[in-house]
């Protein structure tokens, strides 16, 4: 029974992007996109719940996929956190470049902009679960109540980061998507240098010094 309705779950996503991609839209109903892919709208609750939970599922899926290549890397264990998030960039990518038809039109041709983020959603979740297992080493501020800012900003940062390259994927039209793969790597690359300790300390002390020169002179 769990197979079947696994099947059932991966069908209903297959046919759906098939039909959005076909059709230029999205189905009418649950029951008239059952009755199309030739299932019982029962089987299509037993799966989501409703037409909006399988756009998030989707997005949540490309992410899955990621990880399940990531993670038969045995090479991919051994980085350290700032190569595992450039591994992960490349490869969820990857993927959506197989599946860029449906991507474009999930998110391009969409005119609602909180459309898009709600469709993103379940994507976002794992996203942040994703850095939160990285164990990013960022400046330890002592101090309980900005620790959780901090931890909290991280997530923040990394997923408009996310949304930033995504938004330029989109827009990319250079061969191989190339542009993209370079803005990977710059931002990437930048993000860890400025969450690099030594680099925040500097900028921590130099802004302390500032603010004592400052009282000292007022």
């Amino acid at each position: 029974m769990a197979k079947k309705k696994i099947d059932t779950t991966q069908m209903i996503i297959d046919q759906y992007m098939k039909y959005v991609l076909e059709n230029g839209e999205n189905p009418k109903s649950i029951y008239a996109f059952s009755s199309h892919i030739g299932i019982k709208e029962a089987d299509f609750y037993n799966s989501f719940g409703s037409l909006e939970a399988i756009e998030k599922n989707i997005f949540k899926a490309f992410l899955d996929n990621t990880l399940d290549v990531l993670n038969k890397n045995a090479e991919y264990e051994g980085f350290d956190a700032e190569n595992k998030l450039l591994s992960f960039y490349y490869t969820f990518f990857e993927i959506l470049k197989a599946n860029r038809s449906y991507v474009v039109y999930a998110l391009k041709n969409h005119k609602n902009g909180l459309k898009v983020l709600a469709t993103l959603t379940s994507l976002r979740k794992s996203f942040n679960t994703y850095i939160d297992d990285l164990g990013i080493d960022m400046v330890d501020l002592k101090v309980e109540k900005l620790d959780k800012v901090k931890d909290q900003g991280l997530k923040e940062w990394t997923w408009a980061q996310l949304l930033f390259v995504l938004k330029f994927w989109l827009e990319d039209e250079s061969a191989g998507f190339e542009k993209t793969d370079i803005l990977i790597e710059k931002s990437v690359t930048t993000s860890f240098a400025l969450m690099d300790n030594s680099t925040l300390k500097s900028l921590l002390d130099l802004g302390k010094f500032i603010w004592k020169e400052k009282m000292m002179t007022n």
